[in-house]
């Protein structure tokens, strides 16, 4: 399902619409009807001859910033190019328009600015969020990803430099799911930020001042909330890096009352659950008897440690005896009843035990199978770490899935594990060479969950996003990581294979909200084709467009 005509563009204006302009590929007769005629080369080329054109520009480039602006350039002069040449080598462009390098787009964000993408609701538009959103030139949004820009792969509050996240977000809907890109919108919330360096800095596009105390934004956030129902009432709403108190207060306030979800919390604990699946499929061991330690005690690893809760009650376990089962440490030390700092969310996982801030002695305690890094520390897991993980386990699970920077990396895991280790980070590091053995390290990316989670959405327009529905979506990812895969280390699926991946799972999505009654629309006869059927194809159409 691609961009519909739009009749009455002409010569100029026409080059100037991302979702028409076809560039160097509008024919002699198509120059000659639109006035088109002077203003371009007069070769006429194919679609994958300007593929081939971006490869070699973004070759020729010095880095993968530049390359990053470059194409973020393409994808608002030629928006079916642009997605051309991300789904053509997913593999290759997905690190650059998302993580890792997406990180270093944000902290520059309003330097290397060049023109408005998505919308930024501000403080100041209180009491009129709707008729804002209404300015919106498209009326069948279908997904929102929202961001207050407060805590940013691991580079903290960095306001409305954000902005980058739901529109590198937004594209990977498209890229590897085939979301058409028309019913996307990224909002950025503009409530100030703590970043003093920020609002300093003359350059900075966003409100220069302090964020407003917890009732204001919760007043903000409502109104924003009720806006996108009246505007845009068949959307989901994505919330995507929020401060970690505001990610778990708004998921809970809003779960149960709108289509939405919170990636940071939900998506991380699905991919994380699926490599998990993956991995003790590996080591022919059950959820249920493993022993979980997280570094990090913020929203990822909260929401990460309820749907693994989740997970373990399904094999058995009472809630208390499956929470039992998971350990927490943060900056501050070992989550235990005695810390006075900590959350009621929090609470739940603090086992009595002595006050402790040694993740090693932490280690020797409660001997975890599975270790996971969400602290933002990067080289937290040291070689004394791995090692100690390593003469627990015969196969230790290790997950460092902080980003940027890994709490370590896949060449150090398995030469402190002696090729044991069963692995997965947050970023994707390159195979691994070691004793005659190759290891292929996962990527326990939240892009092999959220896009098909939003496929299945868009078709099957669920009234809520259950955390039945987040597990199906692990075991989905997971059961497409076949035996052979498997005997290769491998936890999740290939990256070039992303979009085949992402629809499977719509699909499996989809056909469980049918079966449990979720899905508001009639059930078709054959899902698959039925979603296929919806899916944006980055080309340009046949037919010329009508005559104005």
């Amino acid at each position: 399902m691609n961009k519909p005509a739009r009749p009455g563009l002409l010569g100029a204006a026409l080059l100037n619409d991302p979702a028409r302009n076809r560039d160097t590929a509008f024919t002699e007769a198509e120059r000659r009807a639109w006035g088109l005629e002077g203003l371009l080369p007069t070769q006429v080329e194919t679609l994958e001859r300007q593929v081939e054109r971006v490869g070699r520009h973004l070759d020729a480039k010095p880095d993968d910033l530049e390359r990053y602006i470059y194409l973020a350039a393409l994808g608002d002069r030629n928006e079916t190019l642009f997605y051309k040449v991300l789904m053509s080598d997913p593999a290759r462009y997905v690190p650059i328009v998302y993580a890792p390098t997406l990180g270093e787009a944000c902290k520059s964000f309003s330097h290397i600015y060049r023109r408005p993408r998505g919308m930024y609701v501000s403080l100041e538009m209180r009491g009129r969020i709707a008729r804002v959103l209404r300015n919106w030139p498209v009326a069948d949004v279908r997904v929102i990803c929202v961001t207050t820009g407060g805590r940013i792969l691991g580079l903290g509050d960095i306001g409305v430099n954000g902005m980058g996240i739901p529109i590198g977000k937004l594209q990977l809907y498209t890229a590897c799911a085939a979301v058409p890109p028309q019913a996307t919108l990224p909002v950025q919330l503009d409530i100030g930020t703590t970043n003093a360096a920020l609002r300093a800095d003359p350059l900075y596009l966003g409100l220069r001042r302090e964020p407003p105390p917890q009732a204001e934004l919760d007043d903000f956030v409502e109104e924003f909330v009720a806006a996108v129902q009246a505007v845009f009432p068949a959307c989901c709403i994505h919330f995507e890096d929020w401060k970690g108190t505001d990610a778990i207060r708004y998921l809970a306030r809003y779960r149960d009352r709108v289509l939405c979800y919170n990636d940071d919390i939900q998506g991380t604990a699905a991919v994380t659950l699926a490599g998990l699946i993956t991995a003790l499929r590996i080591r022919e061991a059950p959820l249920s008897e493993q022993r979980v330690l997280f570094l990090g005690a913020g929203s990822s690893a909260l929401g990460t440690s309820d749907l693994l809760v989740r997970a373990m009650q399904a094999e058995g376990l009472s809630e208390a005896e499956a929470r039992g089962r998971i350990t927490m440490m943060d900056a501050d030390g070992l989550v235990e009843p005695t810390r006075a700092d900590l959350s009621a969310e929090q609470r739940v996982y603090a086992h009595p035990a002595a006050p402790t801030r040694d993740l090693a002695a932490t280690i020797r305690r409660v001997r975890p199978s599975i270790l996971i890094g969400v602290s933002t520390a990067g080289g937290a897991f040291t070689r004394e770490i791995v090692a100690l993980m390593a003469e627990i386990n015969e196969r230790p699970v290790i997950f460092p899935l902080s980003i940027p920077h890994a709490e370590c990396t896949a060449e150090q895991a398995y030469a402190w594990s002696d090729g044991r280790a069963l692995y997965a980070a947050g970023v994707q590091f390159p195979e691994v060479a070691r004793g005659g053995a190759v290891f292929r390290p996962g990527q326990a990316n939240n892009f092999y969950i959220f896009p098909g989670l939003g496929l299945a959405v868009y078709a099957a327009r669920p009234r809520l996003i259950t955390d039945a529905l987040i597990i199906e979506a692990a075991h989905a990812l997971a059961d497409q990581v076949d035996a052979a895969a498997q005997a290769r280390g491998m936890l999740y699926p290939p990256q070039s294979q992303i979009l085949a991946v992402q629809i499977t799972s719509a699909c499996r999505l989809a056909e469980y909200m049918f079966d449990h009654g979720m899905a508001t629309v009639p059930r078709p006869e054959n899902i698959r084709a039925w979603i296929e059927g919806m899916t944006y194809e980055p080309a340009y159409d046949e037919d010329a467009p009508p005559e104005p």
